[in-house]
């Protein structure tokens, strides 16, 4: 699965079945210093890990934001969120194509920080 670059989401429209989110990049002291874009597969807004994040966005900004979607963690957890999903995706595809073994879900839990 392919990622793109900051400067690359900045320079094209969104392509079907992406989304363009943005995450808020931390600071040593804990607080913003700016923002960065990511562009993630749709399919990401079905995962158990990424609805818990999207319920976090809910209560930190509610459903009427302009641009893309603001999501409340920093880049780390966005990554390692990333992460998370694209290693389930992989394992889950292995498993059921190489040993048909049932699927071993990764542990729900996972919290996020914010300013």
């Amino acid at each position: 699965m392919g990622f793109l670059s900051e400067q690359e989401i900045k320079k094209m429209k969104v392509k079907k079945g992406w989304l363009a989110v943005e995450v808020e990049e931390e600071s040593e002291e804990g607080c913003g210093e700016g923002s960065h874009r990511f562009m993630i597969p749709i399919s990401y807004l079905y995962h158990p890990l990424f609805k818990n994040l999207l319920d976090k966005a809910y209560e930190v900004y509610g459903y009427h934001t302009q641009g893309p979607l603001k999501l409340p963690c920093s880049v780390d957890d966005f990554l390692h969120l990333r992460w998370r999903i694209h290693k389930e995706a992989t394992t889950h595809h292995r498993h059921n194509h190489l040993h048909h073994q049932p699927h071993r879900q990764l542990s729900n839990s996972f919290s996020f920080h914010s300013c």
